[in-house]
């Protein structure tokens, strides 16, 4: 909150008006009193169309939040790190006052990030429609029984397996869930999907990355009767009965990023997971005399 108080103030000493959510706004004002700076409210004094830019000041999850509310408008979105990782963020609360010195300055960029949309079907019946920027995930409902799924791409069945889960990912999700559950990690600006099982019973259960047209499924079998649940971006969920099936394409509409720093996706890695690199010597120099 404290972050969110200073922001405010930044913004307005650089001239540009702070717009909150009418209850961030009243919870801030509960722990420290009115703000110093004026701030006009969201759906009130402004409409999301009149935004120039969304600030998010937290970890990925709040990050994720913020997707929830920009998805729907052309309005980027710039998150300031809060929490542990925050690799969807674009600084560190260290640096929030330079920050918001590149926002006075127009002095950023906008990457185009995928999404996905995620329907569930029960039989011939359409149940749930979703969207995740991140992942769909399907798992287990019941912590002590496995559920038996299919998965399918592009209307042809791969593999049917006793499972936890499986996730469907986007290259902006590939740190993420996808990650931890031992994907692959994607570049985001390789246009793919991925399907990652999570803890498979089987001999064939690997990630699979396949083109970002592909029309991806995953079917809860009826062998066991094991209920699944669905999280989209760990947000969204809808509960899965035995029977159910989860499909997932790509979505027509982005998640419009935010960037002030060009820095590589490698080098972020780096940064985000504090990786090793000792030992780097770098490319070799080229058209250098030969070694003797």
């Amino acid at each position: 909150m404290a972050a969110a108080q200073e922001a405010c103030t930044l913004l307005h000493s650089l001239g540009l008006r702070p717009v909150m959510i009418r209850q961030e706004l009243a919870d801030i004002q509960a722990e420290y009193g009115p703000l110093a700076a004026p701030t006009e409210l969201l759906g009130q004094d402004v409409e999301l169309a009149g935004v120039e830019l969304v600030m998010v000041l937290g970890g990925d999850g709040t990050i994720l939040r913020g997707a929830e509310l920009v998805r729907e408008s052309d309005v980027p979105l710039l998150g300031v790190n809060l929490g542990h990782i925050g690799f969807l963020a674009e600084s560190e609360r260290a640096d929030l006052a330079e920050t918001v010195r590149w926002i006075a300055g127009r002095d950023y960029t906008v990457e185009e990030r995928m999404t996905i949309e995620v329907l569930v079907w029960q039989g011939e019946r359409l149940v749930a429609e979703h969207w995740a920027l991140n992942e769909a995930a399907v798992e287990k409902a019941d912590r002590e029984r496995m559920i038996e799924v299919v998965m399918e791409v592009d209307g042809l069945p791969l593999s049917s397996f006793g499972c936890d889960g499986v996730v469907l990912a986007t290259p902006t999700g590939s740190t993420a869930y996808s990650f931890s559950a031992g994907g692959p990690v994607v570049w985001p600006a390789v246009e793919a999907l991925l399907l990652v099982p999570i803890s498979a019973h089987a001999l064939f259960a690997k990630p699979l990355v396949v083109a970002p047209s592909s029309v991806l499924a995953v079917e809860l079998l009826n062998r066991t009767g094991a209920r699944g649940v669905l999280w989209c971006d760990g947000r969204r969920s809808t509960d899965l009965l035995p029977g159910a099936r989860v499909e997932v394409r790509r979505s027509a509409r982005t998640v419009r990023l935010a960037r002030t720093r060009q820095t590589p996706f490698s080098e972020r890695l780096v940064q985000k997971f504090e990786l090793p690199t000792q030992g780097w010597r770098g490319p070799a120099t080229h058209g250098g005399a030969p070694a003797q």
